[in-house]
């Protein structure tokens, strides 16, 4: 007999809110290709994952910059606008929060962000975050998804069984990893896909 779903886990970007780089910098950069170029080769997505995992952005830059110096401001602007790269919160997203919470389900998050970033990031949207018991944030912890050890670690603070917990993310890997932890997943593509699942699940209303 399958467990009663007990508290759903969220991802944070492009679950909850978009996240897209390339808004901080197609305001300075006005040749697309020029800025496809800087993002692909310069401010890279692998790069970035180092602020995921827990390095300080005043050592990626640093090194970054040391490779392409005539960047080095649009790599400052990074850290000192990052924030600006997150939101909107996707559209119906903050209305299942809101359901779920009504419906007396515990929330909670796992989510890669920086351990810098996260702190600004988290007051902006503190409307959002309000209902949230607790949020594993993989830049503090220095583990990140799809690391088994991140769900582990999860589960224990949360104070849940896999089987009780809706994993919901944006990345396949990111699933697959979360269920053979023994959470159930649900991939995420929009709010009304994810309505409906809640729905059939007895966790909000239709």
């Amino acid at each position: 007999m399958t467990a009663e779903i007990a508290a759903v886990i969220f991802d944070v970007g492009n679950v909850l809110y978009r996240w897209n780089p390339r808004v901080l910098y197609e305001r300075l950069i006005d040749d697309d290709r020029a800025l496809d170029a800087f993002l692909r080769d310069v401010v890279t997505l692998d790069w970035h994952f180092q602020h995921d995992q827990g390095r300080p952005f005043a050592e990626t830059s640093a090194e970054l910059i040391a490779c392409h110096p005539e960047r080095a401001d649009l790599i400052r602007l990074w850290g000192e606008t990052f924030i600006d790269s997150v939101g909107p919160a996707v559209e119906g997203m903050p209305e299942i929060v809101r359901d779920l919470c009504d419906s007396g389900i515990p929330l909670f998050a796992i989510t890669n962000f920086s351990a810098e970033f996260w702190p600004p990031f988290q007051a902006r949207e503190a409307a959002m975050f309000a209902p949230f018991r607790d949020i594993v944030v993989s830049g503090v912890e220095k583990l990140v998804k799809p690391d088994p050890a991140i769900y582990r670690l999860a589960l224990d603070r949360f104070g849940l069984r896999g089987e009780q917990a809706l994993f919901i993310d944006d990345r396949a890997e990111n699933i697959v990893a979360a269920q053979a932890e023994g959470l159930r997943g649900h991939l995420f593509r929009d709010a009304a896909t994810l309505r409906r699942e809640l729905t059939a699940l007895d966790l909000i209303q239709p």
